[in-house]
């Protein structure tokens, strides 16, 4: 029975990441250079389509990983 307090902690956890991935899908459309940035790349062809956003990817990445260095102290 020890282990419920960890346990009730990550699913908390996973349902606020669960919720900020929610709502990130919501307003995704509405950021206005998200997925145009130079460095985002798209091949077209016939019937084929590729979108690679390496630069979004990144800046992503970025922001990530300062939010959770801040929350983690």
């Amino acid at each position: 029975m020890n282990f419920l307090p960890e346990f009730g902690k990550m699913l908390l956890i996973l349902g606020i990441v669960v919720a900020a991935l929610g709502l990130f899908l919501m307003l995704g459309p509405k950021i206005p250079l998200l997925g145009k940035l130079p460095g985002d790349f798209v091949i077209r062809r016939d019937n084929f389509t590729l979108y690679f956003p390496l630069t979004t990817s990144i800046l992503l990445s970025i922001v990530l990983t300062l939010i959770f260095f801040i929350c983690r102290k």
